[in-house]
């Protein structure tokens, strides 16, 4: 699992996981075997209903639009997810932050006959490998990558952060804030950060500068993360 930065709009980095590929795989077999019960579904329908091969076959080409348009459809709707990803926990999100639109996910299912159609997956394998940063063809084109919203347990899950031993701290103003304040501050600022929600950093920040007083050039997201680091720092001397 490879982390990379996100440098919004706002100028505020966010650290993201790409989708271990791993998953990605699994999320593309769990997709294949929906579309494929789907087929399946549609021909058993169709022979069912015992009508003309030409009526057959102009119906057929209808009811199997939605498995052809599966990844394109998922994906706008399901906020960059297919059902497969949505079982792994992985998403598609865009590079510079923004939300990815219909023309990012259409972009990607064009390509996707390149990487993965023609070549049984084997170049959108190649590519990721080689390119970073999580990207297939489809993903290079769009602008787009998968990463993971697997939340992982740490340190970093409890109030408290774990700080090294020559912690300086900067912003004494922090000690304003009482323990459940601070908790919901992190809660939201950790959520957002695996999100990639800079809008919600953006008004942490600006609340925090209200509260504090506190007068900085810093971007919000290191400088929220400073803030949590030194109510740790100042909390573990009480």
């Amino acid at each position: 699992m490879e982390q990379f930065q996100i440098e919004t709009a706002q100028n505020i980095s966010i650290s993201q996981n790409t989708a271990h590929l791993g998953d990605r795989m699994l999320a593309y077999l769990i997709d294949s075997f929906v579309i494929g019960a789907y087929t399946i579904l549609v021909v058993w329908m169709l022979l069912a209903l015992e009508i003309d091969f030409g009526d057959l076959w102009a119906l057929y080409l209808v009811l199997s639009l939605p498995a052809f348009l599966y990844y394109v459809l998922l994906e706008t709707f399901m906020n960059g997810k297919t059902i497969g990803k949505e079982l792994m926990h992985i998403r598609v999100v865009k590079l510079d932050g923004s939300k990815p639109g219909f023309s990012s996910y259409f972009i990607r299912w064009i390509l996707r006959i390149i990487d993965v159609v023609l070549t049984f997956g084997g170049l959108a394998v190649l590519t990721i490998l080689i390119r970073g940063n999580g990207q297939r063809i489809g993903d290079i084109a769009a602008g787009t990558t998968v990463i993971s919203e697997k939340k992982r347990v740490s340190l970093k899950d409890t109030l408290l952060r774990d700080l090294p031993e020559d912690y300086v701290p900067q912003y004494a103003q922090v000690t304003v804030f009482e323990d459940r304040e601070m908790q919901t501050i992190k809660e939201l600022y950790d959520q957002a950060r695996r999100n990639g929600n800079h809008q919600i950093i953006l008004s942490l920040s600006n609340r925090i500068k209200e509260v504090t007083q506190i007068s900085t050039d810093s971007k919000p997201f290191d400088f929220v993360d400073k803030i949590i680091k030194d109510y740790s720092y100042y909390t573990q001397q009480l």
